[in-house]
């Protein structure tokens, strides 16, 4: 089992940080300087809590700020990166993103989406999760009052997941999903060509609708509770002040 994250988004609504970095690179303890951490540092944080030694990182806009740093956050993490490149960055959304770490996920990964500032309590729960035949674990907030942006799930004790959309009345889902994945190998072959089927339909389409492919398929996808967290995706700069104030109780 390896971390993937996506990284490769532009982030336009957190300019003027993202004018050179990409959206994981914006930092969110403290503004520069050895002592700065980013929604990367603190997602490899995570993955190295956990005990994992690996991870790929997929790469688009302002990928060299990646390149550049990265030797630096295998040192601070112990936790070995390969980057993958994405593209179509700047011009398809994250469904082709993942599907660009095809591979990757051959091996079975942890992904996190690059703007999700969680802690490491949520890779926690998705390892404890694994087993009985599941191959797709998505994390879930039950806690949280939702409103129209949230990536909304309805699951089916029996079945899963039925419905994974930012698409629907906040009071029919059972929660939202935070960006944070449990994935297979078992799995990846069918993801695979889930998500080539999603963004050859519409490349604007997110990961999720992907999931949701697989849903239509007839694959289960399970979910885990994460409890009373605190977690944020990070999309405009009243996201990034809170997930500066949540990143500092980690």
């Amino acid at each position: 089992m390896i971390g993937l994250v996506l990284a490769a988004g532009a982030g336009r609504r957190l300019r003027p940080y993202t004018d050179t970095l990409p959206k994981a690179l914006v930092p969110v303890i403290g503004e520069e300087g050895p002592d700065a951490r980013t929604v990367l540092d603190l997602t490899l944080a995570n993955f190295a809590e956990v005990g994992i030694a690996e991870a790929a990182i997929v790469v688009g806009y302002r990928k060299e700020a990646v390149h550049e740093r990265r030797e630096a956050l295998e040192r601070r993490y112990g936790v070995r990166l390969t980057l993958i490149e994405n593209d179509k960055a700047e011009e398809w959304n994250n469904a082709y993103s993942l599907w660009c770490a095809r591979e990757a996920i051959r091996e079975g990964v942890i992904l996190a989406n690059g703007d999700t500032v969680h802690p490491p309590s949520v890779e926690e729960t998705l390892l404890a999760a694994r087993g009985g035949g599941k191959k797709i674990i998505l994390a879930l907030d039950t806690v949280k009052d939702l409103a129209d942006e949230e990536m909304k799930v309805i699951t089916d004790p029996e079945k899963g997941v039925q419905r994974i959309t930012k698409l629907m009345e906040p009071a029919e889902a059972t929660g939202e999903y935070i960006g944070v994945t449990l994935i297979e190998p078992g799995a990846a072959e069918e993801l695979a060509d889930a998500l080539r089927t999603t963004f050859q339909r519409d490349p604007q389409l997110y990961y999720e609708d992907g999931y949701q492919e697989l849903v239509h398929r007839g694959f289960r996808i399970d979910t885990a509770p994460i409890g009373t967290v605190s977690w944020v995706e990070i999309d405009n700069h009243a996201d990034l002040a809170r997930g500066r104030e949540i990143a500092c109780r980690y």
